[in-house]
């Protein structure tokens, strides 16, 4: 019986563990036509700094925001939703910064500005905390 829960627990796991990353996958892809500058080609090869940190929160708020569905799911489905969820959060946190904070974040990281990568990517990490946090009922 307990190598019968362990299997069945590593396939939940493998599950799990491939559709969130598939979700990473996506919102990469999302997130990248969200925003008017090319993070990607920012990124490797102009090797821009602010670009890297605004992306990279963005990356870990979601993973965060993924990590609460999980956790809070009931199964495949339900998580799936929360998935989609966090993705429109974080681009609705995208669009705040872009529209509301600072209208030209798209110029300031296409200038290497730190400071907005800055603002960017901790504003991607507070929103996935939050989200994650708000998933749980």
């Amino acid at each position: 019986m307990e190598n019968y829960d362990l299997v069945t627990g590593i396939m939940h796991f493998a599950l799990y563990f491939g559709i969130a990353i598939l979700f990473l996958v996506i919102f990469k892809g999302v997130y990248g036509l969200a925003t008017p500058h090319a993070e990607w080609k920012l990124i490797k090869e102009e090797k821009n700094t602010a670009a890297a940190i605004g992306f990279g929160g963005a990356i870990i708020g979601f993973a965060t925001a993924l990590a609460g569905a999980v956790s809070n799911s009931g199964d495949l489905i339900d998580f799936a939703i929360w998935g989609v969820i966090a993705l429109i959060a974080q681009l609705i946190a995208y669009s705040i910064v872009r529209f509301v904070f600072m209208p030209k974040i798209t110029e300031r990281i296409e200038n290497n500005e730190v400071s907005a990568g800055i603002v960017l990517g901790a504003t991607g990490v507070a929103v996935g905390l939050i989200n994650a946090a708000c998933m749980t009922y």
